[in-house]
């Protein structure tokens, strides 16, 4: 099986300029005593420009790889041949460097590029970046072990590129080189002026950098301040990470890691409409991933949508937590620990679970909890300004002293096990350590029925004290430090935890009281869920009366690519009967899947579509409307979309039959909610559907029928 390795840097910014950069860089040539796999190098081609502003060299290098001398033997060869080409621009202040293998160009494929360009806000510092990946078709059956060979190699070579250029910069400064002029156009000589015109080619770009660095003073200063995280990698979608700025806020990564964090979050900005989560909350879903881009991506795009539909980002500004929360709720945020991580104090032993859920509901409950997430993540985000280091989770206190048999009231625990549940998948990494101090003796019981539910990362955690062991040696003062441990555990701190208590039975509601709340919106959410199986698409039907009516749909796609089509048809489908669903259920566990068109319907004679076919890819979010020209009914249909099979060959691929015998790879998911909306309740935005068509309509009026359904649908890209 193929594997595909990539890479991508972050922006590694040298202080220097551009020429100075080049001067350095060149030295690494023919041959560089830091680099000892480089063994030789020779110059294949070359070209320069007239006027010396473009130089091109392409060298063929000879590497001694680090590699077992069995593999060496097996491969039969002792070195390893690059051809890198590269392209030097003085007029525009660049340099290219693209290279590939030469051997074993036919097993194995590798492709780097790198470029060192002048810095956006300062003319005077030089950007370097590189993108490389590996593919690995073949390689005498040793295809992983030359995998991770390659993969060390590269990384350890990463680590090295910028020390070699600072030594070299440090030879350049012992010689007394520490300025290289920039290039210039050659000056015109009288006798020729009319052909030798090199100033022609000069581009605007030499003037840009003037006005570019008017304004970028100001970002040059934000730069230099550490104060506000925010603003270097604010900016354009495109914007960078640059090295320095990860290892401030975000911390020490490897060179792998920081390239699944900038691959992640440039798929992020290239396909996720609304708002982006921070770097230090992508990086936490890759934590909780090992690192592994696609498990990653897919937790991450769910908790997207389940933030978007519980409007998540806007519960600390919007909602007030009931009263009886404030009053009964016995847990609050406590300074920081030791590391400067936020902590969070909760005294369970003291809290009446039950008749928070009988008084609240469990709804109001795990919203509250979301809050105080969101509040941590919050903290996090100050500590790591206040502490100067990445702080990126916090620290739990939960003291059980009062912990008793009430507390294992089944719907408590039911309550407790899908708040955990809810808060893993939505706040992976984030809680740093966990004391759980005076363990009682129904703790076992109620870690038995707990521990189940909890990720074993986060299970490492976990420091349990029973009775007053906390108070010994390895105890709280090890993690906490002596001025802020809480009153109520025997330290001097006065701690604003409420105290919590019995909630009194006059405030519990009746469960019909609790349904009818509009919290109910929180479970079952006016999305709903669907499953998409190859050849099993799902369909929903929506019957007009009143012709010009407007459907309008809102769907995630959470996993796998699917095409959404609408249709229209003069005649009811036949409800769909109950066995052939049941026959399906075995191929599709869980998941809602209906099917309405008959297999027997024929597309034009039984009903026609009214809309061009939509592929939308996994993670987008689609928001549509459709203006109906007629009554009868329509169906939104949700169905997979195939991927075509294997150009290059008929011969089935391994890894597709492989890919056709799980179940899951052809299982889709979709989150959607559809709503008709009667054209007088359109309030007036009729005609402007209509208008932002009209270009289109009177080219083919009326022709087609995708020009008379005046739809607007929008994809986020």
């Amino acid at each position: 099986a193929a594997m595909v390795q990539k890479y991508q840097s972050p922006v590694r910014v040298y202080k220097h300029p551009f020429e100075l950069i080049m001067a350095a860089y060149e030295r690494r040539f023919p041959t560089c005593p830091l680099i000892p796999m480089f063994v030789a190098s020779d110059t294949v081609n070359e070209y320069k420009s007239e006027d010396e502003a473009i130089h091109v060299i392409e060298r063929r290098c000879k590497l001694d790889i680090d590699a077992p001398r069995l593999l060496k033997k097996i491969a039969g060869v002792d070195y390893v041949y690059f051809v890198q080409k590269n392209s030097l621009n003085r007029r525009e202040r660049t340099l290219h460097i693209e290279a590939y293998n030469e051997t074993f160009s036919n097993r194995v494929i590798i492709n780097e590029h790198c470029s060192y360009t002048v810095h956006p806000d300062n003319e005077d510092w030089t950007c370097f970046e590189q993108s490389a990946s590996l593919d690995i078709k073949s390689f005498f059956g040793f295809e992983s072990t030359v995998e991770k060979i390659a993969m060390k190699q590269y990384t350890s070579n990463i680590k090295k590129g910028k020390e070699i250029i600072e030594y070299y910069l440090k030879q350049l400064e012992e010689e007394g080189i520490t300025f290289v002029p920039r290039w210039t156009p050659p000056v015109a000589c009288k006798s020729e002026s009319s052909t030798c015109h090199p100033r022609r080619p000069v581009s605007p770009a030499i003037n840009i950098p003037e006005s570019a660095t008017k304004e970028g003073l100001s970002n040059k200063e934000i730069l230099n301040t550490s104060s506000s995280p925010s603003e270097p990698t604010a900016g354009t979608p495109d914007d960078k990470l640059d090295a320095d700025y990860i290892k401030r806020y975000l911390g020490d990564l490897t060179p792998m890691q920081e390239s699944c964090l900038i691959r992640l979050r440039q798929w992020l900005q290239e396909t996720h409409k609304g708002k982006i989560p921070k770097d230090e909350h992508i990086l936490r879903f890759l934590r909780a991933r090992d690192f592994n881009i696609d498990k990653a991506r897919e937790i991450l795009c769910q908790s997207l949508t389940w933030r978007k539909q519980h409007q998540v980002d806007y519960i600390l500004d919007t909602w007030n937590p009931p009263q009886v929360l404030q009053d009964y709720y016995a847990g609050g945020w406590h300074h920081h620990d030791k590391d400067g991580r936020p902590l969070y104090v909760l005294r369970l032993g003291q809290m009446d679970t039950k008749g928070l859920v009988r008084a609240l509901g469990e709804e109001a409950l795990l919203r509250y909890v979301l809050s105080i997430n969101e509040e941590g993540l919050r903290r996090c985000e100050e500590n790591t300004k206040v502490f100067g280091r990445p702080i990126s989770s916090w620290t739990c206190l939960v003291d059980l002293e009062g912990l008793n048999m009430r507390h294992l009231w089944r719907p408590g625990v039911k309550a407790l096990l899908r708040i955990i549940e809810v808060v893993e998948a939505n706040y992976p990494e984030t809680l740093g350590r966990l004391l759980i101090l005076r363990a009682p003796r129904v703790f076992p019981v109620l870690w038995t029925l707990v521990s189940p539910f909890i990720d074993d990362n986060t299970r490492k955690k976990f420091l349990i004290y029973a009775g007053n062991d906390y108070q010994g040696p390895g105890g709280l003062l090890d993690y906490i430090d002596k001025e802020i441990i809480p009153d109520f555990l025997g330290g001097e701190c006065m701690c604003e935890v409420p105290e919590g208590g019995l909630v009194p039975k006059s405030l519990y509601r009746t469960a019909e009281e609790l349904e009818n709340e509009d919290i109910k919106l929180w479970t079952e959410t006016i999305y709903q869920s669907a499953s998409v199986f190859k050849g099993a698409p799902h369909e929903v039907l929506i019957q007009i009366v009143d012709a010009s009516s407007v459907i309008t749909w809102d769907f995630d796609v959470c996993k796998g690519d699917i095409v959404f089509n609408i249709f229209h048809s003069k005649r009811a489908p036949q409800p769909p009967k109950k066995d052939s669903l049941g026959a399906h259920s075995i191929t599709s566990p869980g998941g809602n899947n209906v099917q309405l068109i008959d297999k027997v319907w024929q597309l034009g004679r039984d009903y026609s579509m009214v809309e061009s076919p939509l592929i939308c890819k996994e993670g987008e979010s689609v928001q549509g409307s459709h203006v109906t020209r007629w009554p009868g009914f329509y169906i939104l249909q949700w169905k997979f979309h195939s991927m075509p099979a294997c150009a290059t060959t008929n011969l089935p691929r391994v890894d597709d039959v492989l890919a056709s015998l799980q179940v899951s790879s052809h299982k889709c998911k979709v989150m959607y909610y559809t709503e008709v909306i009667g054209s007088e309740d359109f309030r007036g935005s009729m005609t402007s559907l209509e208008s932002s068509h009209s270009g289109f309509s009177q080219l083919s009026a009326a022709t087609t029928s995708s020009s008379q359904s005046h739809s607007s649908s929008m994809i986020s890209r």
